[in-house]
C-alpha cells in the first residue's frame, strides 16, 4: 500500500511541476489549516519557510512551497517536515514530504488528535516577518 501511495505522489508532483509551460514559482509563506479533532476548533496559520512553528504539540517546518502562476491550472505545493513533541521525550517525526492544496488526502498527516493541511503559498516581505 505504501509503494503505490509513494507511485501516486511521485506522478501526482511530476504531473503539478510538469513541463516547459509550467513554471511554478516559489514563495516564502506557506498558508497552512489545521484541525484539532478534540476541540473540533479549526486554525489558520502562516508558516514562513524554513522556520518552525507549533500547532498543538506538533512542531510544523516548511521545507518550500511552489505555486503556479494564475494563468495555469491552480495549485500550490510545499514540502513540510513535522515532529510530535512531548515534555521529556525526543521529538519524534511523523511526517516528511509533498503536501498539494488541492488534494489534501492524497498525502495526509496521520495522526490521531490533530490534521494539518495546506492552503496556499505567498510571498511576504522580510519586514513584515520580522514584526
Amino acid at each position: 500500500m505504501k509503494i503505490f501511495t509513494f507511485i501516486i505522489l511521485l506522478s501526482l508532483i511530476f504531473w503539478v511541476f510538469r513541463g516547459p509551460a509550467t513554471h511554478a514559482a516559489q514563495y516564502n509563506m506557506a498558508v497552512l489549516q489545521g484541525l484539532d479533532k478534540v476541540t473540533a476548533r479549526v486554525s489558520t496559520f502562516n508558516a514562513p519557510v524554513g522556520s518552525a512553528i507549533n500547532f498543538g504539540s506538533l512542531e510544523i517546518v516548511i521545507r518550500t512551497c511552489y505555486k503556479r502562476p494564475p494563468e495555469e491550472t491552480p495549485e500550490s505545493a510545499a514540502f513540510i517536515d513535522v515532529w510530535e513533541m512531548h515534555p521529556g521525550e525526543p521529538a519524534a517525526s511523523i511526517y516528511r514530504g509533498w503536501m498539494f492544496a488541492s488534494s489534501p488526502a492524497l498525502a495526509a498527516i496521520e495522526h490521531p488528535v490533530y490534521d494539518v493541511w495546506v492552503l496556499d503559498c505567498k510571498n511576504v516581505s522580510l519586514d513584515s516577518l520580522v514584526k
